[in-house]
């Protein structure tokens, strides 16, 4: 953890809505006027698209079918936790981009699927931004979470992070329902032993629990909208909330225990600006006086 070069981690899995949650805080700095390192998780996986098909391959034959990203040995962990601890000290560190389509390989000439090249975050940079699903893990390789100074879960029920994920692969991505279906049951045990133990690194979760009948989420044709659902925020030390004002800004807002808000889903950016802007705020005044 640093005071002078803060590092923020959002985590969550697949299909956990972690880049609308990027957005938010893409907007709080703007609004700041604070310039941010942003990294995605998928620039530390280890393979590029077509070496992860074989390595995925490799492993089922020698009898692990569910080798997938969810997977340590799938990333770059220890890597990621050098950059986390050498941009903590320092304010640099090497990064790169996975260029997840044509869109985004075209003004690299690279195609998708890809990663560019290694190189050094930029100078002058005011915090390390986090996206993915390893900004929280610990392993017996590498202690990402140690060296973040802000950890943020996402968190929605397992069925709707499965209804998210099945929309999204199905209209974004063009696969079929059995290999989405397919994903999910091959990354189910990493899930288990890699990702819901980070959830208790974090310093907040945000979860999403619909007010809808999501029990088969494989039949389901539409995602629970925002105002179909509850917001559950949790802090993991309550100390220096101010939860009078949250309720109060949060309009039909309440508390489940003393440590967790419930708010109406469709308040969710705002929870987030109301929560996440002082936070943010007080990590460049710690900077400052650094």
């Amino acid at each position: 953890m640093s005071a002078e070069h803060p590092v923020v981690a959002i985590t969550g899995s697949s299909g956990a809505g972690t880049t609308s949650v990027t957005r938010t805080f893409q907007h709080i700095f703007r609004r700041e006027g604070l310039s941010a390192a942003i990294v995605e998780g998928d620039s530390f996986h280890r393979y590029d698209r077509e070496e992860m098909k074989k390595a995925m391959a490799e492993a089922a034959a020698a009898g692990n079918v569910n080798f997938c990203h969810f997977s340590p040995e799938a990333n770059l962990l220890p890597e990621l936790a050098t950059l986390f601890e050498q941009y903590g000290r320092t304010g640099t560190g090497r990064i790169r981009r996975y260029l997840h389509d044509d869109e985004e390989a075209a003004p690299y000439g690279q195609d998708a699927g890809t990663f560019t090249a290694w190189e050094d975050v930029p100078p002058g940079t005011d915090l390390l931004f986090y996206e993915g699903l390893h900004g929280a893990i610990v392993t017996p390789d590498a202690d990402v979470a140690r060296h973040a100074d802000l950890r943020i879960g996402v968190v929605p029920i397992i069925n709707l992070e499965w209804i998210q994920k099945l929309h999204r692969d199905r209209t974004q991505r063009g696969y079929s329902d059995e290999a989405v279906m397919d994903t999910i049951l091959r990354r189910l045990p990493d899930y288990v032993h890699h990702i819901c133990p980070q959830f208790s690194q974090t310093h907040i979760n945000f979860q999403r629990v619909p007010t809808v009948d999501t029990s088969n989420p494989f039949i389901a044709r539409t995602i629970p909208t925002a105002d179909e659902s509850f917001l559950v925020i949790r802090f993991a030390d309550p100390k220096g909330i101010d939860f009078p004002y949250l309720l109060s800004m949060l309009h039909d807002s309440f508390m489940s225990r003393p440590n967790v808000i419930v708010a109406p889903g469709g308040k969710m950016e705002l929870a987030m600006q109301l929560i996440f802007t002082p936070m943010i705020l007080r990590l460049m005044q710690r900077r400052a006086r650094a």
